[in-house]
């Protein structure tokens, strides 16, 4: 089985879902779309996705609210995640990545009533959710209106937080991070930033350090329930 990584920047892989990914058996290969932050359209042309299994769209810190900001690879991305889903491939993605499922698959991303960042706990939708409360690393400004048909198990009181459409799951928080991969974000992003929106590095490295092993855990265990329950069930007998 082989899985493709979509990581946005280099700064945004699958870390933790990809090590549990390979601990189930999956050969794992990472497509780097942007490199260079200054250049958010000097993008790596996308590779088939023929020889794969499983699609993971990552994180990113562009907005699909400014496409034309993107506009060099954001469409045939879109249009690369909605083949995936018409044709039964299973999708997971992940922030930037449920965004564009949203997209995808004829919902719609919006500017969020507040910037949701640090550890959160979620809440269920309208079906339970299967993931768990957490807390689970939140950092983004946006938020998804679902795709119609899309079931809603997961939300906080500002935004849809985990969806699933037959094999494609999205969540709107970062199950993938560790202590390295949170310190990996901060590095590109200023104090004045965080600080605007309620948080400083040092508090944001003291939480993610308290809560790297549980979230390690729950994020593999959120493979797991994906890779089980929605992406490869076993079939029921009688």
């Amino acid at each position: 089985m082989r899985a493709l990584v979509i990581a946005h920047e280099p700064d945004g892989p699958a870390t933790q879902i990809e090590v549990r990914l390979v601990e189930r058996g999956f050969e794992v290969d990472t497509h780097i779309v942007t490199s260079d932050y200054d250049h958010p359209n000097d993008a790596a042309p996308f590779p088939d996705l023929e020889p794969y299994d499983l699609l993971v769209p990552m994180g990113s810190i562009r907005s699909l609210t400014d496409k034309d900001a993107i506009g060099s690879w954001i469409h045939t991305e879109i249009d690369l995640v909605r083949a995936a889903h018409d044709a039964d491939m299973p999708v997971l993605g992940i922030c930037f990545g449920n965004q564009i499922i949203a997209d995808a698959l004829g919902g719609a991303v919006e500017l969020a009533p507040i910037t949701e960042l640090g550890w959160i706990e979620i809440d269920d939708g309208d079906l339970p959710n299967p993931v768990g409360a957490g807390p689970w690393l939140e950092w983004h400004h946006d938020r998804i209106i679902p795709p119609p048909g899309a079931e809603i198990l997961a939300r906080t009181e500002h935004a849809v937080q985990l969806i699933r459409i037959g094999r494609t799951v999205g969540t709107q928080f970062h199950p993938e991070v560790d202590l390295a991969h949170v310190a990996n974000f901060l590095d590109a992003t200023s104090d004045d930033y965080l600080t605007t929106y309620g948080t400083t590095r040092e508090r944001m490295l003291a939480d993610t350090r308290a809560n790297e092993a549980a979230n390690i855990a729950q994020c593999h265990a959120l493979v797991d329930w994906y890779l089980d329950d929605v992406a490869f069930p076993e079939p029921t007998g009688h």
